[in-house]
């Protein structure tokens, strides 16, 4: 990525990630980590709906299709839509970690125009581990998962324990999380994003 910032240059010290062993496999798909989520949240009806499946190591790939509702200029994706579907794509990195993380840090090149009706093919990995401080990339393709990147973004992300959410979300909804029957969406809904 050109121009990345200090921030987002692991340090010296940084370790290579490793896989959680409870972690999805290969090719699964990780589903919503909440049904309200912008990116990956299918009870949004302007949302992204991103599909990210596990990947091999600290990787997944994802997808989405830029609807009507995600325009900036005429016909063509929003920036703030192509960064929010990378920085999705990022955080769900993290349940291959199977820590709880927050982003940070994220800065997005935008290399070519991705037209409405386009769908977009994410990678994204996780580079590096400092303490609580994850390191990562992502890259947006159009015309398919090998065609020309049209997006892509460095990020650092922050592990963070469950409070964070509690103190800083809204009652209502983490109380509707909290009160999911279901396990695995009640422990994911804390998964990413501030």
């Amino acid at each position: 990525m050109s121009g990345t910032s200090p921030a987002l240059q692991p340090p010296a010290d940084a370790v290579k990630p490793v896989r959680h062993p409870d972690a999805p496999a290969p090719g699964e798909l990780l589903g919503a980590h909440y049904g309200q989520c912008f990116g990956c949240g299918g009870d949004q009806p302007h949302g992204l709906h991103l599909q990210a499946r596990a990947g091999e190591g600290v990787a997944i790939t994802a997808e989405f299709t830029v609807q009507p509702a995600h325009q900036g200029a005429p016909g063509l994706a929003h920036g703030g839509v192509l960064t929010a579907a990378l920085d999705e794509a990022i955080g769900s990195l993290n349940w291959l970690l199977r820590t709880i993380a927050v982003t940070g840090r994220l800065e997005t090149d935008f290399l070519r125009p991705v037209p409405v009706d386009t769908v977009l093919h994410l990678e994204a990995e996780v580079t590096a581990v400092a303490g609580r401080k994850i390191y990562s990339t992502a890259t947006g393709r159009i015309g398919g998962p090998e065609g020309p990147v049209a997006v892509r973004a460095d990020a650092l992300f922050i592990e963070v324990k469950i409070d964070h959410f509690v103190d800083h979300g809204r009652e209502q909804e983490i109380r509707a999380a909290m009160d999911d029957p279901d396990q695995v969406r009640r422990a994911r809904a804390f998964e990413v994003n501030p």
